[in-house]
């Protein structure tokens, strides 16, 4: 079972590890920025990196206990809402910034490179989001496992950016699928096999066939839209199992989060697929995930049975596959992200 689990929160990065068969705060670092995703090293414990939603990308080697901005005093990525390690070299970090930018670091984060060949793209100006105090942004950046030159951008209400060459030129995806793409995820097996998340913008307004979830089978030329028994338009969470690639899970809801005040909620479920994002079902995650939305996911690294869901303020385990489920007795600001190691 993983012994550490990282949050990222609107208050700095959370280190969770493990207490009398549950979960307890252990550090809180970087609490003055809002922290919109984590992503854990795998060949070096203890070492985390935090995408910072104003200075750029923090460091840990020590489980989150202090934390150090490599780049300090020199050129790099400041409000970023997205980090992706490399998953043949961790050392090579790829940030998506706000508004639309990427960068790249070689050396873990002491020295960025821009691609200013997104700069080039004459339609990034006209990606109007419509929130007063949210740029477009990149969301989420996947690479293809086997092939590191193969780079794939979500934009935040702006569809999608993919490079075969690492970086040099990009093509605009934006047909078949909604404009709002929050999260990528390439098979690791199949890497023609793309999935992603998206918010339903172009759902609630007519636009496309789908609602929340999409996949592709030719490296995103073409898309089909899954999960289309769920009435639910809006999602996040695209988690594979680390040790299974067709084993995901994601969460939908009904509307933005703006309409979550509502008596109702969320109106969200669980959802899983047992072959790579073909066909989904529902996993019942109780009132909490319903009424709150599970904004955060993660399975574990040695048993893909052992299942985290982030509500809010705080987390949901379950052992079974989803079939019971415990809340922790933590208190935690509101969760961005969550990886577990």
């Amino acid at each position: 079972m993983a012994s550490t689990i990282y949050l990222g929160t609107e208050e700095g990065v959370v280190t969770l590890s493990r207490s009398n068969g549950g979960w307890k705060v252990a550090n809180q670092g970087v609490k003055e920025w809002s922290v919109q995703e984590v992503a854990a090293d795998p060949t070096t414990p203890g070492r985390v990196l935090a995408a910072t939603r104003g200075d750029g990308v923090w460091v840990s080697s020590d489980k989150g206990e202090t934390w150090k901005k490599p780049s300090y005093g020199r050129r790099g990525p400041g409000k970023t809402r997205c980090i992706t390690l490399d998953p043949r070299d961790p050392r090579r970090l790829f940030v998506g910034g706000e508004p639309i930018d990427i960068w790249i670091s070689d050396d873990g984060g002491a020295h960025w490179d821009r691609f200013d060949s997104i700069q080039q793209l004459p339609f990034l100006e006209s990606i109007d989001y419509p929130v007063p105090t949210v740029e477009p942004h990149v969301r989420d950046i996947a690479l293809d496992p086997q092939d590191s030159d193969t780079i794939y951008a979500a934009l935040q209400v702006g569809g999608m950016l993919k490079s075969t060459d690492g970086g040099k030129s990009w093509a605009h995806i934006e047909n078949e699928l909604d404009c709002d793409v929050h999260t990528i995820v390439v098979d690791a097996d199949h890497t023609n096999v793309v999935l992603i998340a998206t918010g339903g913008h172009d759902s609630r307004s007519g636009k496309v066939k789908g609602r929340a979830l999409y996949r592709s089978g030719d490296g995103g030329q073409t898309w089909t839209p899954v999960g289309m028994q769920f009435s639910q338009e809006y999602s996040v969470p695209l988690v594979p199992s680390p040790r299974n690639p067709h084993l995901l899970y994601s969460g939908l809801s009904h509307g933005t989060p703006g309409n979550w005040r509502r008596a109702t909620g969320a109106e969200a479920i669980l959802v899983r697929s047992a072959n790579g994002g073909k066909e989904w079902e529902e996993v019942d995650a109780g009132p909490e995930v319903r009424h709150d939305f599970p904004k955060a996911i993660a399975l574990d690294p040695e048993d893909e049975n052992i299942l985290y869901v982030g509500v809010r303020n705080g987390i949901l385990v379950s052992t079974d596959s989803g079939k019971t489920w415990q809340k922790q007795a933590l208190e935690v600001p509101p969760i961005n992200d969550m990886k577990c190691v």
